[in-house]
């Protein structure tokens, strides 16, 4: 205990030296810190609280021996920044820094955690479990609290605007075994991208609410030492606000068109619970051979494509240049769960469309599913061959400028309908595959193809349907189960 005490006092006669110190910034780096007289009694103090063996990440070997850390002490604690701003004169609680420090040094080192911000709105206070991971929104102090030094978070200029982040989702999950990673992690050289990484907890987030679900970050955790979102990760837009005859532009969090309400949250977290556990069902098969095996490289497959058409749409505007490979990562989805092994060209496009529409309880949505995915295959056929999915409109038999301008985007809009339409029926398609899929190592395809009558399929689709969708219903039901 006396270690904590003296290091404590040791940090604050640092804080209160350096109010003597050069106000210019560039005058004491940590580097220039590290070399005062006064750094050293820290260094000594921090020995005695936290001692290697207890504290590994705290020091580094110099000369051949390890010594505190500078970097990681004055640099990543934050010691630095406090001691830079109470040099040019900024009011800091000292206490409250001394405090934070002594936490930093002394307590265990916390585990890695990946955290994903979804470009979502969701309440405050959600908290929904999605196999290991969490969606979970915050409150800014309580973000606050993820950093090193939350006492002088707000003093820091160009920091992070935590009341951005007010309502926004994150999905969060630890890493214990890796080791902590410097930097935020985007869609770069650090692995897999985050939507294919973490596909099955965001899966069941899509499957709940077909409104657009994008991935806006993803960065490093330490909780108490290291919050890794920086500025420029977050999407923003300005809101104007009137105020009689005045007006105010404020930045506020670009949230997208996914929304969650609080009536809704507990209905959201058990149809989470019901689809996470169908997809650990299906992905426990990754360890065994044939049909199951199979199954979950199928589910793996086809989610992924579904989240990369995702993160290529924006608030459902896709550029027309890249509506057809869109449309391919749909129809890759649905081929990836209605098709036999082994079967032909011919059979799998026969099969593609009567397995899709088979997956619908009444004869309208039956008709128009298997219409859509009719139509999904043959541009897909198209793409591959080299061949024009839709060609673009006669623009020169439009009279002027105006109606080939109004010609296009009329036919852009068509594409982009007919792709938001193909997303719904593939989202359906997963879902239903879910709920229906046996458990053993039976073929879903075996049973609903060897369906002859009302009763079979009755028993092998409707069945099954209308009880998983009366108990843990998406946010909208669809026609066919609503009735």
């Amino acid at each position: 205990m006396d270690g904590y005490s003296d290091l404590r006092q040791a940090t604050l006669t640092w804080l209160r030296q350096a109010h003597d110190l050069p106000q210019i910034p560039q005058l004491i780096t940590d580097i220039a810190l590290a070399m005062l007289p006064e750094w050293e009694n820290v260094r000594t103090t921090v020995v005695f609280a936290a001692p290697r063996d207890q504290h590994r990440d705290l020091y580094a070997k110099s000369d051949g021996d390890w010594l505190p850390s500078d970097r990681e002490l004055l640099g990543r604690s934050g010691l630095g920044d406090a001691t830079r701003l109470i040099a040019q004169g900024v009011k800091v609680p000292e206490v409250e820094v001394a405090d934070s420090f002594v936490a930093y040094c002394t307590a265990p080192a916390p585990a890695s955690e990946d955290w994903i911000l979804l470009n979502a709105d969701f309440p405050e206070g959600a908290h929904i479990p999605l196999g290991r991971h969490t969606l979970q929104t915050f409150t800014p102090d309580e973000l606050r609290q993820m950093g090193p030094m939350p006492a002088i978070h707000a003093l820091q200029p160009g920091s992070l605007n935590l009341r951005l982040l007010a309502r926004a989702p994150f999905l969060h999950t630890q890493h214990p075994e890796r080791k902590p990673t410097r930097g935020t992690r985007w869609f770069g050289i650090h692995g897999p991208r985050p939507e294919a990484q973490h596909w099955q907890a965001l899966l069941p987030l899509i499957l709940w609410n077909s409104e657009l679900l994008r991935v806006d970050a993803v960065f490093d955790v330490e909780r108490g030492r290291r919050f890794g979102l920086r500025p420029a990760d977050i999407p923003t837009t300005y809101q104007t606000y009137s105020y009689g005859a005045d007006e105010e532009d404020v930045e506020v969090r670009d949230t997208g068109i996914f929304d969650v309400e609080p009536a809704e949250l507990v209905a959201l977290e058990a149809f989470c619970g019901a689809v996470t556990a169908r997809i650990e069902a299906v992905m426990d098969g990754e360890t065994s051979n044939g049909v199951r095996q199979r199954r979950a490289r199928r589910l793996e497959r086809a989610a992924r494509h579904v989240l990369r058409a995702y993160q290529r749409t924006f608030t459902n505007y896709v550029w027309p240049q890249e509506v057809d490979e869109l449309q391919l990562d749909y129809v890759i989805a649905l081929e990836a769960l209605l098709a036999s092994p082994k079967a032909s060209h011919a059979e799998i496009a026969a099969k593609f469309t009567t397995r899709a529409s088979a997956l619908f309880l009444s004869p309208d949505t039956q008709a128009r599913a298997g219409a859509e995915a009719k139509a999904a295959y043959g541009a897909r056929s198209s793409y591959v061959h080299g061949d024009v999915i839709k060609g673009s409109p006669n623009l020169k038999e439009a009279k002027d400028h105006k109606e080939r301008h109004k010609a296009q985007a009329r036919w852009e809009q068509e594409r982009l309908d007919e792709l938001h339409r193909l997303r719904k029926l593939t989202l359906q398609v997963i879902l239903r595959w879910l709920v229906l899929t046996p458990s053993n190592s039976t073929d879903l395809w075996k049973l609903v193809d060897e369906a002859t009558d009302d009763t079979d399929r009755g028993r092998t689709v409707g069945d099954p349907l209308r009880a998983f969708f009366a108990t843990t219903p998406p946010r909208r039901l669809p026609p066919d189960l609503a009735q």
